[in-house]
């Protein structure tokens, strides 16, 4: 048995985001395989508390005395985010460093600061690249979410020196130090229950669900997605397009929230997600076309996987190759409504189509 600490900046507990279902979904497994866990968070919103058998505490960012005696009692400390430079004690520890770095944190920093001035936004995306930078040069181990990240990963270590016969003897694929933890899929099915239909007053029994599952950040495309849906309404009048939520439950929102029409502007409890999901027809995902999109990687789109919900998806991450190579739905171009209310009226409409979608689905997302 290894005890081991999960450091989060997210919050944990009924509402939760990426990185906390990402750190939560690591404990659940790693307690899976008789290991001892602590989930720690630095956000105000977690409530300390013990949850299937796996205790999660919160300590406030720099309050090193709290978060030392979880150094000292973990040989393993997994962080996200900028955990590191948060914690004197996390940068001097002895014990065994993991950096999970599965969201490229400067890469979305670009997107994120487009709104502010110049000079603000060159440090916003600054600070997120030097503190990457840290964590690549002191982690014993990193964690990626895909292939693509892993090649971007492995550029950057390369250029800090990590990439060198000490790390490469013995392990060319340099496995050891990089290694690939991709999201993964609830084993039990989701939940029935009555979440939209009959629920909301816009929804009922013969309305057609899209569902955009998860947050409105900057680089996705909400408004080409709305103006398709309204074109898509002739062809599909029962078309209703649901956002799950639109507010982080740890970040503002987002300008482009601000510019969109949106059904619920809470965050969806995690536990409950399952009911939203089955009760749709499609999940949705549209993004800009940036170098974010090319390594993102949409948790989103897992829990599509999960419903066994056909997809619309615009081009250029990861799994849209996935949607487009496995025939799971229909993958569109960037910023392009008339395509997209054409994929929708088509996933909405085409009923043998939509089966083989599902069916194919099932298949594979086994793996």
């Amino acid at each position: 048995m290894t005890r081991v600490v999960i450091l989060t900046g997210d919050p944990v507990g009924a509402a939760m985001a990426g990185p906390a279902i990402r750190a939560w979904n690591m404990a659940l497994e790693l307690q899976r395989h008789g290991h001892e866990v602590r989930i720690v968070s630095t956000s105000d919103s977690t409530e300390a508390v013990a949850r299937d058998g796996v205790a999660v505490e919160r300590v406030r960012a720099g309050d090193d005395r709290a978060f030392r005696a979880h150094e000292r009692w973990a040989e393993v400390i997994v962080f996200q985010g900028y955990g590191l430079g948060q914690f004197d004690s996390l940068r001097r520890t002895d014990r065994f460093l993991v950096a999970d770095v599965y969201a490229p944190m400067h890469l979305e920093a670009l997107e994120q600061g487009r709104d502010l001035a110049r000079a603000t936004w060159g440090l916003r995306v600054a600070t997120a690249r030097d503190s990457l930078t840290d964590q690549l040069r002191r982690a014993d181990l990193v964690l990626c979410a895909s292939e693509r990240q892993r090649l971007l990963y492995l550029g950057h270590l390369a250029a800090i020196g990590r990439v060198s016969p000490a790390t490469y003897a013995g392990d060319p694929e340099l496995r050891g130090l990089l290694a690939l933890a991709p999201f993964g899929l609830p084993t039990e099915s989701p939940a029935p229950g009555r979440a939209l239909r009959g629920v909301h007053p816009a929804i009922d029994a013969d309305s057609r669900v899209l569902l955009w599952g998860g947050g409105v950040y900057d680089w996705f495309d909400p408004l080409t997605l709305i103006r398709a849906v309204a074109r898509a309404k002739g062809s599909v009048p029962g078309i209703r397009l649901v956002f799950l939520g639109t507010r982080h439950p740890k970040v503002d929102e987002m300008g482009i929230v601000r510019r969109a029409v949106v059904f619920n502007d809470t965050w969806v409890p995690y536990d409950e997600r399952g009911a939203y999901l089955l009760e749709a027809d499609a999940g949705v995902s549209t993004h800009h076309v940036h170098v974010e999109t090319t390594f993102a990687f949409r948790t989103r789109i897992l829990d599509y996987l999960w419903a066994g919900l056909p997809m619309v998806v615009t081009e250029g991450d990861g799994f849209a190759d996935l949607v487009r190579d496995e025939g799971l739905g229909i993958v569109v171009p960037a910023n392009d409504p008339d395509a997209l209310a054409d994929a929708l009226t088509a996933v909405l409409t085409d009923t043998a189509a939509a089966q083989q979608y599902r069916a194919n689905v099932a298949r594979v997302r086994e793996q």
